[in-house]
């Protein structure tokens, strides 16, 4: 019972940000598209609508590049666990209702331990494919992502001095309060 709970819940907040970056990205293409004078996505579909679709299938029927020496769970399961830690970092986040996944009172530190792993999974996903080139690739990929970590905790740190909460949602509030 529990697990359907968050399962629903999950599902309700991970569909409809999918479905909002396929929109965006058919946007930010038709926009390209005009800019550059050619024919834009707008030829598939009503108004382009399939045109995400069509871009997942495509994803999904391109034939899969492993190298030989590379350890498959590990090379394979690499994304997937990227994807999922950057979805459950979305739910510390409250929404324009209010209404948030979960209400943690740390959760500037909930996303920055996230984030943290995040950089863990692309070091493995070089490892994992048992390329010296590929794992030096990894772990310059990692660096420029704790570089960027260092300059969006120096932000986050100012405004959290300014609200005095590690909460998302107090941080929310106070930012009502600054505008009205």
């Amino acid at each position: 019972m529990f697990f359907l709970e968050i399962l629903t819940t999950y599902f309700s907040f991970v569909l409809p940000l999918l479905l909002a970056v396929a929109f965006f990205t058919l946007y930010e293409r038709t926009i390209l598209a005009s800019l550059q004078r050619r024919q834009g996505p707008n030829i598939v579909g009503f108004y382009g609508l399939f045109q995400a679709l069509a871009d997942g299938l495509k994803l999904f029927v391109k034939e899969s590049i492993r190298p030989q020496s590379a350890n498959s769970f590990i090379f394979l399961l690499s994304p997937i666990f990227t994807f999922a830690l950057a979805v459950s970092a979305w739910a510390v986040f409250p929404r324009c209702n209010g209404s948030r996944l979960v209400d943690l009172r740390l959760s500037v530190l909930y996303i920055f331990a996230i984030s943290s792993l995040s950089v863990h999974s692309i070091i493995i996903a070089g490892w994992s494919s048992n390329s010296k080139y590929a794992f030096l690739g990894g772990l310059r990929s990692a660096a420029q992502i704790i570089s960027y970590e260092v300059t969006l905790g120096s932000l986050l740190i100012s405004i959290l001095l300014r609200t005095g909460s590690l909460n998302f949602s107090n941080v929310v509030e106070r930012q009502k309060k600054c505008l009205t």
